[in-house]
Parts: C-alpha cells; structure tokens; sequence
C-alpha cells in the first residue's frame, strides 16, 4: 500500500441525477488506479440546492471550501440553481471563491455519436474567461420596473485569459487561437478583450491569431465548426458558444469542463441536474467521466488518463452497452439501453482497450497542469503608465414619469455655473435636446452633465452641489464620473448624441 501514488480529491456529488454521475465515475477512476498503482483519496463534500435547503443563500458551506482548500482539486456534479430568482448560483461561487479563472470546455467528434458533423472532423476548445463580465453578479433595480447589472471587463482578467488560451494551443500543439468578442456594440468591455488579444498574438507568433464577432463565431460554428481551433470569449458570450460547441458532437452528456486557477482546479458535468431522471439508473454520465480524464491529466496523471477515456471511447464505438441517450440520438430501441450502472460497468470492462475509428488519447497532444499566468504590472506603475484621471463631467441617473422635454429642460435649468446639460437619453438613445423619432416611456432617464470650461477638471465638491440640486427634481438614482485619460475619453455616446 505503501507504494501506492495517492490524490486527495473533492468530490461533490451534487443534485438531482448528480450522484449517480458521481458514483459511475469514482467506479471507473478507483478502478483504473487500482490497475496502476494509484489511489484516490476522496473527501465527500457538499453544495447546491442541499445547502440552500439548510438556509445557507451561498450554496457552498465552509467544510466544502474547507476540503477544497486542502485538496486543491475538486470533481462536481451537476448542482441546481433557481432561475430569475432566490440564490446565486453555487457554480458561479466556486468559481469565484477559488479565483478558477479559465473554463475549457473541449468539444470533439466521438465514435458512435451520431451528429449532423459526422466525419467533419470537429475538435475544438472553447477558453471562456470565468469570473468577471456579467457573471460578476451586481445587480440593481433603478426603479421598481427598471433593472440594471454591470458588465465588469478588466485588463488584468482579459490577459489572463487570452495568455491561458494561447499557453494551451502550445501544450495541445494546435494551430489557431479565435478572439471573440462584441467590440463592435461593446466599444470598451468588448473592446478591451479584443484589443488586448491583438497585443498578446505578437507573443504567441508560431500560432495563427484572429478575431471573429462573437454573432458571426455562433454562425460559423454552425456552417463549418471544423475550422475552429481554440476559441477565447468573455464570460457569457463563452457560456453560450461552449453549450452551442457540446451540441456539435452529441450534447452535454458528453460535454466535459474544468475550471482553472492558480490555486485550486473543480472539474464538472456542465449538464442539469435533470431531477425527473434522479434515482432512476438511467443517467449518461459520461460527461463527468470526461471531466475527470480532466482531472487527472491535472495531477500529472497522463497514462491513467489516457486509459479511462479511451475506455469510455472504445465503449461508445463497440455500441453493445449504451444509456438511453445515445440509443435515443442512435434511432434505437430505447429498451435495449444499459441502465447508468450497466454502462459505467462496461466501461471499467473496456479499461486497456482503445478505440479504432477515432485516435486514441495517447495519440493527440493532451493539455496537462495549468501553468499560472505571468503576474500582471503592480498598480503603481500601472498608474504611472496611463496617468491620471480627468473629470469631464457627469452621468446622473434618475427616475421620473416627466415627458423628456419637460425632464430636459427642468435639468438644463439646474446645470448651474459649471456644468452645461449636453443630452438626456432614455435606454441609450438621446431624447433631449432633440426628440427621438420614436419614444416609449419606461420611466428612467440618464442627464449628462459636461463642465462649461472643458479645460478644467470637475472638482468632487461641484458634482456633489449638481446632485443636490437634480434631486429637488427628480429622484437620483446612481451617478457615473466621465473621466479621460490622456486626453482620450473613457465614456461612449448614446445614439444621436
């Protein structure tokens, strides 16, 4: 026993169909160690709609951060999120609580999947940044019918993404790094992640480096997926795109995923937790078999690896023992199916087989540990770099029932001695001074103040004294500084400005 490599590991069983996924898998991962002189150590952990039940609004209790902690690598089943409503997901909490910057969600042709790409070749990496954009979560009603949430894109998180995506075209030998993005809507979030992975493909020359607006990525994928290589995205943009790449090879029963930091690394099933399907022994749960080949290439595990997934391979194209939904998408008899039991059991059959029709593991170049990212400059010579900043003015926020000619000129009135109203607008479009062809009232406006000598900077002490005298108009509800930056502005225009 003494001889034994050992891994400590995090397992979170997680919801709905959940431990059955996570069962099937530990199965399969003792089964292969034991052939190789390697042995896990899992510490049982718990998150999700369980710990929501328990009056926890974190879905993610401090044993489970605890174990996480001291493990540094976790394998998670699926967990169940209210939608548009209650809790934060505890998925995105992990992830933040763990800073695992980067999710990679590879996305390939498998042998006895039957897809509309079959033979094209599709083998392609979504990288999608996983912290920010947003994911960031902040939230706020501007008045009872008015909602808002903040899109945070930073330079440190874009650069860490972008390099991630790059690193893992070297260590996977691939030819091409995609920069998608909306920089054309988004001049300054969008903007910025393009920008800077136009900087960093200079680093990176030996690979080929472009970009694609994140609607046309959608589209190509759609078109001819096998062109695509490795794809960087922001956060929800990378969300959708790696759901749309899962959909190309069979879906997400076969979509496997690990979230990266410095620190910590969580492996997942990104499918549901699918509760009307949980107990029933039905569940595909290859998806979390994927992930944890995942896990292991992680923890320097190649060879054991290797032999797991080209069991679940070599499993999938024998085709004598497949769950229900790969009968189902095969056009068969959904009662000559193997129960979730039945297939993991063939699987385990199968540990030191390959498969034919499609290359094994040990062929392709593999992704192995994460490398952390170069440390971004320290704030202080940021700072000196770009310079400070100048107050131009001020965005006021308010809400009001008034019609925009009377907001307008009511505000106007207020502007006092240092400030010039230049525009009101409404959803992003001006309404005053110039009267939009078409206006429907929601009841929220946003003022822009601009100082009247544009050569001076705007004092804290006079945007304090204009915000006191908006709110004997209209109810403020948040105010935005415009600030410049060597001479360049650091806000966009609303249409028709």
């Amino acid at each position: 026993m003494s001889n034994l490599r050992r891994h400590a590991v995090t397992i979170i069983p997680g919801d709905g169909v959940g431990p059955e996924v996570a069962l099937a898998t530990r199965r399969i991962l003792d089964a292969a160690a034991a052939r190789a002189g390697v042995a896990f150590d899992w510490e049982e952990a718990e998150a999700g709609a369980s710990v929501f039940l328990k009056g926890d609004q974190t879905g993610v209790p401090q044993a489970t951060r605890d174990s996480i902690e001291r493990t540094r690598v976790a394998l998670k089943g699926p967990l169940e999120t209210p939608v548009g409503f209650g809790e934060k997901s505890a998925n995105v909490t992990l992830r933040k609580l763990f800073e695992t910057y980067a999710n990679v969600r590879p996305a390939r042709e498998l042998p006895g999947i039957p897809t509309r790409y079959k033979g094209e070749g599709i083998d392609m990496v979504i990288v999608r940044e996983n912290i920010e954009d947003l994911y960031a979560g902040i939230e706020h009603l501007q008045s009872h019918d008015v909602a808002q949430a903040v899109k945070l894109i930073t330079r440190k998180g874009s650069e860490k993404i972008i390099r991630f995506a790059y690193e893992l075209a070297l260590r996977e030998n691939r030819k091409k790094v995609t920069t998608a993005s909306k920089a054309n809507i988004l001049k300054f979030t969008e903007g910025m992640f393009k920008r800077i992975g136009e900087e960093l493909a200079a680093e990176y020359a030996p690979i080929e480096a472009n970009h694609l607006i994140i609607d046309n990525v959608a589209h190509q994928m759609v078109k001819d997926p096998a062109q695509f290589d490795v794809i960087v995205a922001t956060n929800l943009h990378g969300d959708i795109i790696s759901d749309l790449a899962s959909g190309l090879v069979g879906g997400l029963g076969f979509a496997s995923s690990a979230n990266y930091g410095d620190e910590v690394a969580i492996f997942e099933a990104v499918h549901g937790s699918a509760p009307k399907y949980a107990g029933k022994n039905v569940i595909n749960p290859t998806a979390l078999v994927l992930s944890a080949t995942m896990m292991l290439r992680h923890i320097g595990e190649l060879d054991l690896a290797d032999q797991v997934e080209d069991a679940v391979l070599a499993t999938l194209e024998d085709g004598k023992a497949l769950p229900q939904d790969v009968v189902r998408q095969q056009g068969g008899d959904v009662e000559a199916a193997v129960s979730t039991t039945g297939f993991t059991d063939a699987v385990i059959e199968n540990l030191g087989r390959g498969p034919t029709s499609v290359p094994t593991a040990a062929s392709r170049p593999r992704a192995t540990s994460v490398k952390p990212h170069p440390r971004w400059v320290d704030g202080e010579k940021r700072l000196a770099e770009v310079g400070p900043a100048t107050v131009l003015g001020v965005d006021i926020f308010v809400e009001s029932l008034l019609s925009p000619a009377e907001i307008g000129t009511k505000l106007a009135a207020l502007s006092g001695p240092n400030f010039n109203l230049r525009m009101v607008s409404s959803r992003g479009v001006v309404v005053w001074p110039k009267a939009a062809p078409a206006f429907d009232h929601v009841g929220f406006f946003r003022a822009r103040f601009i100082a009247r000598d544009e050569t001076q900077a705007v004092s804290n002490e006079e945007l304090l004294a204009l915000v006191t005298r908006v709110a004997g108009v209209a109810q403020w509800v948040h105010l935005e500084k415009l600030r410049s930056w060597g001479g360049e502005e650091g806000f966009t225009r609303a249409a028709g400005e």
